[in-house]
């Protein structure tokens, strides 16, 4: 498997509405301009590519210097547990700089994953959930 990764450009909509379908990741796949306007609105995607294949993603908002949203990260069922999402992260690290933090919120399957990855769990966050 030779995967590689971009951060030049954003995957049609299509791949990655096909990418969460595969992942598991709940996220309004039938709603296809909902999706186009996150990535629209979103300034750091970073991508992993088998070949033409999309199998990963990292989607983020963020400053640059001193706070980063990793909103999404995804990656293909198949190619879980390969070390995809933490190569993912590890770019978006690596882009964002060490002055910002890197935060995200995560769905409840995913709890346990994200502090084998380096994420120290938070208790002082609040919101206000989407209505639809």
């Amino acid at each position: 498997m030779n995967i590689s990764y971009r951060s030049d450009l954003t995957p049609d909509t299509q791949l990655i509405i096909d990418l969460y379908n595969s992942s598991g990741i709940n996220r309004p796949t039938a709603d296809r301009e909902r999706i186009a306007r996150m990535y629209a609105n979103s300034n750091l995607i970073v991508s992993a590519w088998d070949g033409e294949q999309l199998v990963g993603i990292a989607r983020s908002l963020t400053d640059f210097c001193y706070a980063c949203y990793l909103s999404d990260l995804a990656v293909r069922k198949e190619y879980q547990k390969d070390g995809i999402g933490r190569k993912l992260i590890a770019l978006t690290k690596e882009t964002i700089g060490d002055q910002t933090m890197l935060l995200l919120l995560s769905a409840p399957a995913a709890m346990d994953y994200y502090p084998k990855v380096g994420f120290d769990k938070v208790e002082n966050g609040f919101m206000i959930k989407r209505s639809r």
